[in-house]
């Protein structure tokens, strides 16, 4: 990670991934595998480290997961509605799982 602070690496993310930045996203993934890869044999100091850069980083990584959860829904709506233009799909059929777990009520997503 090359001291980069992990709330900078979740920060940079969520603008990589806003930006549909693909390049930078790789790099980043890049980044977070050698992250973990470091921490098997890590010694207690670095994981004393990483702890507290995690916590420090939990509001970063509360907007990354709603930026994913954005795309995620951007992405279903454009299959959708490329579904729809090619004839694949006819509106109001199949809609995606999480739409139709909503509908049912159980809520499981």
């Amino acid at each position: 990670m090359e001291d980069q602070e992990l709330k900078e690496l979740v920060s940079e993310a969520s603008h990589a991934l806003a930006r549909l930045d693909t390049r930078r996203l790789e790099e980043l993934a890049l980044c977070c595998r050698s992250l973990n890869r470091e921490l098997a044999p890590a010694g207690f100091r670095k994981r004393v480290d990483l702890a507290r850069q995690s916590r420090e980083a939990a509001e970063e990584m509360a907007v990354f997961a709603r930026v994913m959860e954005a795309t995620r829904a951007n992405l279903d709506v454009m299959r959708r509605l490329h579904e729809l233009r090619t004839g694949q799909l006819e509106y109001g059929q199949a809609q995606p799982r999480h739409w139709a777990d909503a509908e049912s009520g159980h809520g499981n997503h």
